[in-house]
């Protein structure tokens, strides 16, 4: 048994580690479509000497790392995933791919997860239990490749998971946590509201589908402000409203498509009904028929009490106490609730803003990045936990 400098192990690789994002920011795939992605990460732990390398499903990784005496297994996750987004950034290894880009930082969480695997490994006889890496697909398109994963197996044996996403919303250096509900239930609903189109001089013959989408986006925003308690967090935003293509007449129909984001899993069980019960009032007022489809999204994340007490004193241990954030939850969805959901979790956040270089634009902009010195601090804290859990 000996102990590991984390510092020095985790400066020592800082420029495999920039590299390793940098490649992949350049070669970026779709959720579901990370072939070249799951070959690379792979071929990245095979020359590490990993030997029980797995794939669960076509596009994903599972590595086994075991320690020196038997003991507890913890899985540690990283999304692997980019988004159809035309990037506008111009550094070197912008993406190579038309209308795709890693503007969420998974390039910079298989990184740091390719890191991690590697210091561990070197360092495998101060372990005793089992460290499992989770280099998942698709977060970002529902139903998400964690839930898959979790159904091939990847979770069979673990005590507990852990992961982190960088977030543009903290300074390099910082590292969120919380514990209980830290990602929202991100929901989608959709509408289609079919009314009688015709000449737009003369509306009064008409069911005017447009008037209608208007009222339908003005009314959802009573659910908010009106229907629920001020307490309770939630979110409701049409995010699309198509209709009409000339501008002399009245359609037959819009279409709207938006999402429901909350915390409360009794209040997202409420959200539907409400919504329904005002489509079928101004289906009365207008005399025009409404569709209503809504499809529940991924489960709100939730960290385990005790595993993120755990965490944080392991942040204070990594980045000094004072740079530890004790967040507020974050409306944006997230599919490791489905690994949180099965054992104890704790989801937490890395800072990765730094104006200076540019990389404080928010999640999903055309000109997201990250400040690479961020990467040194999600291997640390994943390489201190491992040795904490497992030590």
């Amino acid at each position: 048994m000996h102990t590991i400098d984390v510092s020095s192990a985790v400066s020592a690789i800082a420029e495999q580690l920039v590299a390793w994002r940098r490649h992949l920011h350049e070669n970026p795939e779709l959720s579901f479509q990370e072939v070249e992605t799951s070959r690379f990460v792979h071929d990245q732990l095979a020359a590490m000497g990993y030997t029980e390398i797995e794939r669960p499903t076509p596009t994903s990784v599972v590595a086994r790392l075991r320690g020196a005496k038997p003991g507890k297994t913890l899985a540690i996750r990283a999304d692997m995933d980019a988004l159809p987004i035309e990037e506008e950034n111009t550094f070197p290894y912008r993406s190579k791919r038309p209308g795709v880009m890693h503007a969420c930082g998974h390039d910079g969480h298989t990184a740091m997860l390719l890191g991690t695997a590697k210091i561990l490994m070197e360092h495998r006889d101060a372990l005793q239990g089992e460290v499992r890496f989770l280099f998942q697909h698709a977060e970002e398109q529902f139903p998400g490749g964690a839930q898959e994963m979790v159904k091939a197996g990847v979770l069979d044996g673990v005590d507990l998971v852990i992961g982190t996403h960088l977030a543009a919303q903290f300074p390099t250096g910082k590292i969120g946590v919380r514990a209980g509900a830290v990602t929202a239930a991100p929901d989608v609903f959709r509408i289609r509201v079919r009314g009688r189109g015709g000449h737009g001089a003369m509306p009064h013959e008409t069911v005017d589908p447009i008037v209608i989408g208007a009222q339908i986006v003005n009314t959802f925003q009573h659910i908010v402000s009106r229907f629920t308690d001020p307490l309770d967090k939630l979110v409701v935003s049409v995010c699309e409203f198509h209709a009409g293509t000339a501008d002399s007449i009245i359609p037959d129909m819009a279409e709207l498509v938006g999402t429901v984001r909350s915390l409360n899993p009794a209040l997202r069980d409420e959200v539907p009904a409400q919504m329904r019960r005002l489509l079928d009032g101004l289906e009365v007022m207008y005399g025009a028929k409404i569709e209503f489809e809504y499809e529940r999204g991924y489960a709100s994340v939730v960290n385990d009490a005790e595993l993120t007490a755990r965490m944080r004193a392991i942040a204070e241990q990594v980045v000094g106490a004072d740079n530890v954030i004790d967040m507020d939850p974050l409306m944006v969805g997230e599919d490791f609730s489905a690994f949180a959901e099965r054992v104890p979790g704790c989801y937490f956040y890395t800072g990765s803003a730094n104006p200076a270089l540019a990389s404080d634009f928010p999640h999903h902009h055309p000109r997201f990045t990250i400040d690479e010195a961020a990467l040194q601090n999600g291997v640390a804290m994943f390489v201190t936990a491992a040795l904490a859990f497992l030590g």
